[in-house]
């Protein structure tokens, strides 16, 4: 049985998004900051921002930019990265973003596949785009280095051209913004087609249930290439005229560091943050007392690290769900329900309508009258689900239905109240003796245990042919506990089917830029065994 939000529909304005978040700003709003630099400080304020963006615009058209085009974005979160992303929207051009962690080989993948005509980088990450846009025979003047490269432009160079940025009409709903591509935690990537309206229909979905207001000054650590920092930092985060404070990359130190010097108020993160937040005996070095909100996303995130979070330091803890092909957000945890299970993903968001689909005889789960449902795999409709995959109908039709259903293969759960529980990846749960483990649960198990500083857990196939739950452990400091002792502390606290029956010691588990764990990769390292 369908289930639709519980809150009432959220008017979706027919605007691009360039005009949704900057068309009617108040007068009042363009001398305040919208980015500051965490590492030097530097400010833009918004009129600045819109200056840059319109700047970017006329530059990309003088080019030879035309409606549709795309441009690449290979950059990590320095506040420019906001005025060439939605320069290129200004200017009716579709951005893909690329992971700034990429290799020459994987950037001129994505090159390729986007039909990418221009690209911005930055000179730090420079040589492997260099080498991925010769690759693709792409001219360095289509090369835009942010910070200056000899032989490139420079943002600098394209922001004292003075070009007016062009007059473009197109249709939001059909018009598209950006293309991210799929993380690849559960396989090759591919490129999510995502409108203007897309996009601004998750803004106006996510608005009332996040509690951002124009005082806060929020931590823009989450990567802006990946769709959660570009719409819940880049876009919301901007349309509330909030403050952001850049991050470029993960350092423990420095990233408290700036939280306290800019008493930052709110924080967008991933799980393995919250590991730190609630482990690292640096923490107590630092006064965070300003924040007031902590989200998670991107990733599971167990409950009892979500409460020891809270707890060490005395803030609200939200998460919420969603993935690229939603734009990203489709549920959350509202901020004003401190009584809402942090087990929990929250509730779908506005204008949404869910099923729980039994993945197997593809029967729809009834909404229970208490308690839980039975699992099955979670379907979302709404205005913020992708148009498709670019390029690939089959795998389009794979993910979304006739109806305009997308098929998320999560397996979730579902409370009399609407309210959802995701139990694990449809593709990642490890089939033991004809019963379901899900790696998520023993994974927040794992990370209880005060030894244990991070873990993934996968199914391999043991001697006997049977596929077993195996745990990759990253211990603590000092810790003296080995395998057996993981084995025993997990035995004793799950059903005996879901008992972890190998493990090994790793230095580090694997993860996307946006936390996830690359479960694929430790499968990759262990059939190479």
């Amino acid at each position: 049985m369908s289930f639709n939000s519980p809150f009432p529909d959220v008017e979706i304005p027919n605007l691009s998004v360039y005009d949704y978040l900057f068309g009617s700003i108040a007068e009042a709003d363009l001398d305040k900051p919208a980015l500051v630099d965490g590492s030097s400080g530097a400010v833009t304020t918004y009129k600045a921002l819109i200056g840059q963006i319109n700047g970017v615009a006329g530059a990309l058209a003088a080019r030879g930019l035309e409606l549709g085009d795309v441009v690449a974005v290979h950059s990590p979160n320095v506040p420019a990265f906001a005025s060439v992303l939605h320069g290129i929207l200004r200017a009716g051009g579709t951005a893909t973003t690329i992971n700034a962690l990429y290799t020459a080989e994987d950037i001129a993948k994505q090159l390729t596949g986007s039909g990418a005509k221009f690209l911005f980088t930055v000179s730090p990450l420079y040589p492997q785009a260099k080498a991925a846009a010769e690759k693709v025979g792409m001219a360095d003047d289509h090369i835009i280095v942010l910070d200056g490269a000899e032989g490139h432009p420079s943002l600098r160079d394209l922001l004292t051209e003075g070009a007016p940025a062009p007059d473009v009409s197109f249709d939001p709903s059909t018009h598209i913004a950006v293309l991210p591509y799929s993380s690849g935690t559960t396989g090759v990537p591919k490129g999510v087609i995502l409108t203007h309206r897309n996009l601004v229909a998750n803004v106006a979905q996510m608005e009332p249930r996040v509690g951002i207001d124009t005082d806060d000054a929020i931590l823009a650590l989450l990567p802006f290439f990946h769709i959660y920092g570009l719409t819940v930092l880049l876009n919301i985060a901007l349309k509330l005229r909030a403050r952001l404070v850049t991050m470029p990359k993960f350092d423990l130190a420095e990233f408290l560091r700036i939280i306290q010097d800019n008493k930052l108020t709110y924080l967008f993160i991933a799980p393995p943050v919250a590991v730190a937040l609630a482990k690292h005996p640096m923490v107590d070095q630092y006064d965070l007392s300003s924040v007031h909100t902590i989200f998670s996303g991107a990733a599971p995130l167990d409950e009892e690290l979500g409460k020891a979070v809270a707890k060490r330091l005395n803030t609200r803890v939200r998460q919420g769900y969603g993935m690229s092909e939603l734009s990203p957000v489709s549920h959350a945890i509202p901020f004003d329900r401190d009584d809402m299970p942090l087990s929990s993903v929250g509730l779908p968001l506005a204008n949404t309508v869910n099923k729980i689909v039994d993945p197997g005889t593809l029967e729809e789960i009834a909404l229970p009258t208490e308690g839980l449902s039975e699992p099955g795999e979670l379907w979302v409709k709404g205005p913020n689900v992708m148009v498709g995959y670019l390029n690939n109908p089959e795998a389009t039709a794979e993910t979304l239905d006739a109806d305009g259903y997308l098929h998320t293969g999560d397996i979730a759960v579902v409370d009399a109240e609407g309210v959802v529980y995701i139990v694990d990846r449809l593709k990642e749960l490890i089939k033991y003796k004809g019963y379901q483990v899900p790696p998520a649960e023993l994974e927040a198990l794992l990370l209880t245990h005060p030894d244990i500083a991070d873990a993934a857990v996968i199914g391999v196939i043991d001697e006997a042919g049977e596929e077993v739950p195996k745990a990759f452990v990253v211990l603590q400091a000092d810790s003296k506990i080995d395998a057996d002792g993981v084995m025993a502390f997990v035995a004793e606290r799950v059903s005996p089917h879901k008992k972890v029956r190998k493990v090994e010691f790793i230095d580090i588990v694997p993860k996307s830029a946006a936390g996830k764990i690359l479960r694929k990769d430790l499968r990759a390292a262990e059939s190479g065994k």
